[in-house]
């Protein structure tokens, strides 16, 4: 079994570690040797948050490094734009469309960049853009940004629906069980 190196990135407070429990766990459960490191830089200030998922029959480093990512989830545009250096040749970014401003935005010193994904796009990057936040909406929560971006990855894995679901019922506390069982299956649908 080949090693698949994931990053989730997004900005603190919109769920990336969770998601990344979420998969870590999901990858422990179907057998696979799992390595997760975070770096939360100014998280709890709305910066920069990266997850490595790197899974496979053996892993021996958490890290991820330019190039190597098979997948990127970016929670937010920019930060796909500021992590796709990172993906490998034929990797796959799928991004949720949310624009979440940086603090050079907020106080009028830049402008938030206008065509990121077409840009991505023109580099030959693969894009599958969601728009994630009205999802999680749909399902009754802004918070569950990131089961619905989960939902989209798994598309990309041969690991049956009701594996993702159960994983979900044993990672999120119990009350919001409902809530991301719903994001997922419509992220999944969508």
């Amino acid at each position: 079994m080949k090693t698949t190196n994931i990053m989730i990135v997004g900005v603190g407070g919109q769920g990336s570690l969770l998601a990344s429990k979420l998969l870590g766990r999901l990858l422990v459960d179907e057998g696979c040797d799992v390595k997760v490191s975070e770096v939360h830089g100014m998280s709890q200030r709305g910066g920069s948050v990266v997850t490595y998922v790197r899974f496979g029959e053996k892993v021996y480093s958490p890290v991820i490094t330019e190039g190597e990512a098979d997948y990127i989830v970016s929670f937010e545009k920019l930060e796909a734009a500021r992590w796709a250096s990172c993906l490998a040749k034929g990797g796959q970014i799928i991004v949720n469309t949310q624009e979440i401003a940086p603090m050079p935005v907020i106080i009028g010193n830049a402008e938030y960049p206008s065509e990121i994904l077409g840009e991505l796009t023109a580099k030959g990057v693969r894009v599958d853009a969601v728009d994630a936040l009205s999802m999680a909406m749909e399902a009754g929560s802004a918070k569950a940004v990131n089961i619905v971006l989960m939902a989209r990855l798994a598309k990309h894995f041969e690991i049956p629906f009701e594996k993702w679901v159960a994983a979900i019922e044993k990672t999120v506390a119990p009350k919001f069980i409902a809530l991301n069982r719903r994001a997922f299956e419509i992220g999944y649908h969508a």
